[in-house]
């Protein structure tokens, strides 16, 4: 069966994203637990995130997929962002350790004025001072379409964050197909190749996500505009390659596509219709 769902909000409650979901038969959402802007945490009672937990259960809306917000920056080494950094994170991951099943979706940051070393390094610091010993989930790191000075941009980007981690054994990897499409990667024609080379410097054990999108742009442009499926430069027939691939079609998918919930809707029953069950 295909695990597909999309981009929801939390903003009307816990409960009102399950009923939505379920309004688009999805099996799967992702979502951010705060104003993917703001510096305020949402609060939640912990009956609420019980009952949350429960229906997701009796749906089986599962494996959840909670988002970093974008205010944050793990790679950066000025104290207040890095600070600011680590105080959303570590609230992130406490709400997000309380959700049956749940993983984190990151971005890993900005290097800025120094080198991508020192990012990709800072990166791993964070990491190391954020997540609990007994975090129960993944934490994912996001494949990157390498604009500006975005770190993440390439497999062996992800490779050395994990390395320089406490616990490589709980990090995993989000690939984003518009991503790593404007990255430069072939997830076209070149598909094969290009999870033979994730496997070769990650391990296919380590994809655990895929945020589903096509790409408004030409590959390898770095721009990471994301368009509705089937219509960018990936296409309907790539996408169709993607969800039905031996080693990708068991994984949850994730729409980040441009739309409003009863486009999404449209999205899914055309990706079920492209599932070759």
């Amino acid at each position: 069966m295909l695990k597909i769902g999309c981009h929801l909000s939390i903003s009307k409650g816990l409960i009102a994203m399950i009923k939505e979901a379920i309004s688009i038969e999805a099996n799967v959402f992702q979502f951010f637990c705060r104003n993917p802007r703001g510096k305020g945490a949402l609060r939640f009672k912990e009956q609420d995130i019980e009952k949350f937990n429960s229906l997701v259960k009796e749906e089986r809306l599962w494996p959840l997929l909670v988002h970093s917000p974008f205010i944050i920056n793990p790679a950066s080494a000025e104290e207040t962002v890095q600070e600011l950094t680590r105080e959303i994170l570590r609230e992130d991951l406490n709400f997000t350790a309380k959700i049956d099943g749940a993983m984190y979706n990151l971005h890993p940051g900005n290097y800025l004025k120094r080198t991508p070393q020192e990012g990709l390094a800072t990166i791993a610091e964070t990491l190391n001072n954020v997540v609990p010993d007994n975090f129960p989930g993944f934490v994912l790191l996001e494949t990157m379409a390498g604009k500006g000075t975005e770190l993440g941009r390439s497999f062996e980007e992800l490779r050395q964050i994990i390395d320089l981690t406490k616990w490589p054994e709980k990090i995993g990897v989000c690939l984003d197909t518009c991503h790593i499409w404007d990255g430069g990667y072939d997830v076209d024609s070149g598909l094969e190749q290009t999870l033979e080379e994730f496997d070769k410097v990650l391990g296919l054990d380590k994809l655990k996500a895929i945020h589903l999108n096509d790409s408004l742009n030409e590959r390898g442009t770095h721009k990471d505009r994301h368009a509705k499926i089937g219509q960018g430069k990936l296409g309907k027939e790539a996408i169709a390659k993607i969800i039905n691939h031996p080693y990708l079609r068991e994984l949850p998918f994730y729409l980040e596509t441009p739309n409003e919930l009863s486009g999404y809707g449209e999205e899914i029953k055309l990706l079920r219709s492209l599932y070759v069950q």
